[in-house]
């Protein structure tokens, strides 16, 4: 059932913010510098600092947050609540302020909205759009010379959720930091959504005492902070779900870890008012995320597109290489978004690349290669990464690179 639409109370200065940024968009366009909506969302907060409130206000919200699989995740919410009306999301995974704004700007009368948000300022964004639902996706350690430490982020979502105890809190029960998280809201729904990486999670956020796995299960050996009880879980076919529901979980993206984001998709979605079975179908129709697992052809190659920003989201990102493919290239940079400090290198297993040619490539192409010579992985190093492709036999070839590798390589492929 469709929502009745209401209008956004935008004040005057609000309008003017409004006007200002779609000139400014307009501008940014005609000048080739991208689609603007980022630099209209920047306008806008600069005239008006309330402009996220006023876009925000009068629509049911759902915030998505977490170390990895944000966009995934919020793309599939987007697709799990569109089947009830009509609803505005970021398209580029502008996760923070300026993109926030601009989303709800974009599509400005949307009775809902999906929107992923970025860890530390998910406690500001949702003070000013009152969530309807929080999804706590996983928290590992990031870039620490640009995000910070991971037990402070913990505390800081802990505090901002304390705010809006009616907001329903879709928690990753199989990660102890986002269970932390949740582990106060009144209004929890838990999902085994699984996690892949324990290893920032080794003693307890609440009491500093160890955490006791026992298969699945997990415990604080100081204090009585253990694995809640999912409500929804999954098996290698299944979603269950509260009140007997079991339904057939095929996906159209690769990987454990995307079922784990489908789940909690749909169980925000259901928080909602979404049928069960008819957010599972719409989840399941995503097929690529702002170019991740997107698939190119260059030349005689078709070549699939990977992303990976942190040790976490690499270790899966590798579970996802197809061993069967002609070519695998490894692309990283070190710019400032993907963290200048490299040593997470070493926290990632490559050590299991056999019968698949390997080129290390991007700006850090020789620290890379040097981690991979350790590991033990034939390779050789090219830096640039179109090149590295071409390097590769004909036939299907696997990019995996950071953050900037990616956008820098798929600028090229669409030159191209």
């Amino acid at each position: 059932m469709r929502t009745r639409r209401k209008r956004s109370p935008i004040t005057g200065r609000g309008r003017v913010a409004l006007r200002a940024a779609r000139a400014a968009s307009w501008a940014s366009r005609k000048a080739g510098r991208g689609n603007g909506s980022m630099i209209g969302g920047l306008i806008a907060l600069k005239i008006d600092k309330s402009i996220m409130s006023q876009l925000g206000s009068t629509r049911r919200t759902v915030v998505v947050t977490g170390t990895n699989g944000k966009s995934t995740t919020t793309r599939m919410t987007a697709a799990a609540l569109a089947t009830l009306d009509e609803v505005a999301t970021q398209a580029d995974g502008a996760n923070m302020d300026a993109g926030i704004v601009a989303a709800l700007t974009a599509n400005q009368h949307a009775p809902l909205a999906a929107l992923e948000v970025d860890e530390l300022h998910v406690p500001h964004v949702c003070d000013a759009v009152n969530p309807a639902a929080v999804v706590l996706l996983n928290l590992s350690r990031d870039q620490l010379d640009r995000v910070g430490e991971i037990n402070m982020i913990e505390r800081r979502l802990r505090e901002g959720l304390a705010r809006h105890p009616e907001a329903v809190v879709i928690a990753n029960c199989d990660d102890v930091l986002m269970s932390s998280a949740a582990y106060d809201a009144p209004n929890v729904v838990w999902v085994a959504a699984g996690s892949g990486w324990a290893i920032d999670a080794t003693s307890c956020p609440r009491s500093g005492e160890p955490i006791a796995w026992e298969g699945e299960h997990w415990r604080s050996t100081g204090t009585d902070f253990a694995r809640p009880t999912p409500d929804w879980w999954l098996d290698e076919e299944n979603l269950y779900g509260p009140g007997g529901i079991k339904l057939p979980l095929r996906l159209a993206l690769p990987g454990k870890a995307n079922r784990g984001n489908a789940a909690q998709a749909v169980a925000a979605a259901v928080a909602l008012g979404a049928d069960p079975a008819a957010a599972v179908q719409a989840a399941s129709t995503v097929r690529e995320v702002a170019g991740r697992y997107s698939t190119v052809q260059l030349g005689q190659r078709s070549v699939r597109m990977l992303l990976a920003k942190n040790p976490a989201g690499w270790q899966e990102a590798l579970s996802m290489i197809d061993s069967s493919a002609d070519g695998l290239v490894i692309a990283v940079n070190g710019q400032v978004p993907d963290g200048e400090d490299l040593s997470w290198l070493w926290d990632v297993r490559f050590e299991h690349f056999e019968g698949i040619q390997v080129v290390a490539a991007g700006e850090r192409a020789t620290d890379l290669g040097v981690r991979l010579t350790y590991a033990g992985v034939e390779h050789t190093t090219i830096a640039d990464p179109l090149r590295a492709i071409e390097s590769c036999p004909p036939g299907r070839v696997e990019v995996l690179a950071n953050y900037t590798a990616f956008r820098d390589l798929n600028r090229a492929l669409e030159a191209r």
